[in-house]
């Protein structure tokens, strides 16, 4: 049976440290006392309604499930180190909300806090907005459904991810990344997806300068692009593009088909370009 803690306030250090088989319903943690780590090592809990406003709740936490709970600025790298956990209509509202995790789900939640989700395992969101600067930095197994994102170096160094139905904008998104595919989504920001490997975008919207250069292995179908300029460069590419591309520069191997191309650049390379550019037949 679970203990069940209901209409408190807590608010010194470590104040449920290592609880175990806990529900907590309308549960504060803030006051003067300015306590840290206040569920640290906790395993088998769920929150309901709670509200935080101190640092470092949910370290080392496992098996744990939060709904409808509300983690105001205060609440500076609130789940690190956390295994299975499940997040449903909360707000993070924390510097560096999530590092270091595996197995955590988050759905219908409002993010915003820098550094997201760095270094973690296993992570799924679905409907959440999401605005941080550097989102999902050298993470993997990541799976995005309806997700809204405002960012800017989003993406860096991940692997194995899946990206659905989503909104992102965000500059400098999927750099170094590995092993990546983006389905029936929009894509709005400069220099998308450089040094990529085995980038697959199906169905998507893509605009802004530069995108998609020095990549490998890089595979778009059905996608357009719009505003897009100085694409491809130096990069291994099969592309079957709706519409129009601003232009194409240098790109190192492969097939481009687009219905138009505004410039086709092959001027000063640094290596051998061997790509075709295709237009399609009306």
């Amino acid at each position: 049976m679970r203990k069940r803690i209901a209409d408190q306030c807590f608010d010194g250090e470590r104040a449920l440290y290592n609880a175990q088989h806990i529900e907590l319903f309308n549960v504060r943690f803030a006051g003067p006392a300015d306590g840290e780590s206040a569920l640290k090592e906790a395993r088998d809990i769920s929150l309901q309604s709670c509200v935080f406003s101190l640092r470092y709740p949910l370290w080392h936490t496992r098996d744990f499930s939060l709904r409808g709970c509300t983690m105001d600025e205060k609440t500076r790298a609130a789940i690190w180190y956390a295994e299975n956990g499940a997040l449903e209509g909360c707000s993070l509202c924390g510097v560096k909300a999530v590092r270091e995790c595996r197995g955590l789900r988050l759905t219908d939640c409002e993010i915003t806090s820098p550094e997201f989700g760095w270094k973690s395992r296993d992570l799924t969101l679905e409907r959440c907005s999401l605005t941080a600067e550097y989102p999902f930095f050298d993470s993997s197994g990541l799976k995005l459904k309806r997700v809204e994102l405002h960012g800017k170096y989003s993406f860096q160094y991940v692997s194995n991810v899946t990206v659905e139905h989503s909104d992102l904008d965000t500059k400098d998104a999927f750099w170094h990344s590995k092993n990546v595919t983006v389905t029936d989504t929009v894509l709005r920001g400069e220099y998308l997806g450089w040094y990529s490997d085995r980038l697959t975008l199906v169905r998507c919207r893509i605009s802004g300068t530069q995108p998609l250069c020095y990549c490998t292995n890089l595979t778009l179908i059905d996608c357009e692009m719009e505003d897009a300029d100085l694409s491809f460069e130096y990069s291994d590419v099969t592309a079957d593009i709706r519409g129009h591309i601003v232009s194409v520069k240098n790109p190192r191997s492969g097939r481009i088909t687009a219905d138009s191309v505004g410039e086709i650049l092959t001027d000063d390379p640094v290596m051998k370009c061997s790509a075709t550019v295709q237009i399609r037949d009306p």
